[in-house]
């Protein structure tokens, strides 16, 4: 069996760092892009917001094992503010990253796995891309722009034999949620079918099915959200 190389931006904590360890246990190389070491084999600091620092990251991974057959983008941030005192510099940071650092992401390894004729990528949305949230006006725009971006690009690839979709969690429960959260209040919980918060190996396992099982995905949300969207 020849290696599976794949590409993980946020791979030093939270859902990134769970879909590493994954795939690395699943026999994968995984290269792991974050502004914070990562527990990976090839660890790139790297800012997702850098287009040029990921590209140059992305073809280190290609150069060293000679292929870059999936890309998670898991990178981003959260960030609770009303939408009449959100800054402009806060809008403009926060669709950097999540939707700037998805897209450079992709920019970087699609010109590998076209040249391979094949290649999963698997981006890291949201529900709240799926059904909006107060105080989180900023964020939920960014996750539902990630997903029509996965949409559109996933028409745009389909021919090259390259998959795209994207995993759509609800709240997890990753150190994105601090201990006054409102998503771990009980009042909160007691809302879900599941009555709990999503685990971070539970998004990962998504993840791996998409990239070792799901090529008859094309342009797809998949959600481990603990029922918040039905």
């Amino acid at each position: 069996m020849t290696e599976r190389v794949a590409v993980v931006t946020g791979a030093a904590s939270g859902i990134g760092a769970a879909c590493a360890r994954a795939l690395s246990a699943d026999g994968w190389r995984v290269a792991g892009l974050d502004l914070n070491t990562s527990a990976t084999e090839l660890s790139r600091t790297v800012d997702v917001t850098d287009r040029d620092a990921v590209a140059a990251a992305v073809d280190g991974a290609q150069a060293q094992w000679g292929s870059v057959d999936l890309l998670v983008t898991a990178a981003g941030y959260d960030e609770r503010i009303p939408v009449a005192e959100i800054s402009k510099d806060s809008w403009d940071r926060m669709l950097a990253v999540l939707l700037g650092g998805t897209v450079n992401a992709c920019a970087a390894v699609l010109p590998h796995m076209r040249r391979q004729g094949s290649g999963s990528i698997v981006a890291i949305s949201s529900e709240l891309g799926l059904a909006g949230s107060e105080d989180n006006v900023h964020y939920a725009t960014a996750k539902g722009a990630v997903i029509g971006f996965v949409k559109a690009l996933a028409l745009e690839c389909a021919g090259d034999g390259i998959t795209v979709n994207s995993v759509a969690p609800g709240p997890t429960d990753t150190p994105l949620l601090e201990d006054g959260s409102p998503w771990r209040e009980p009042d909160y919980l007691a809302t879900l079918p599941l009555r709990r918060l999503v685990h971070p190996d539970e998004i990962a396992a998504t993840v791996v099915f998409l990239a070792e099982e799901g090529s008859f995905f094309c342009g797809e949300v998949l959600s481990p959200n603990a029922g918040a969207v039905i």
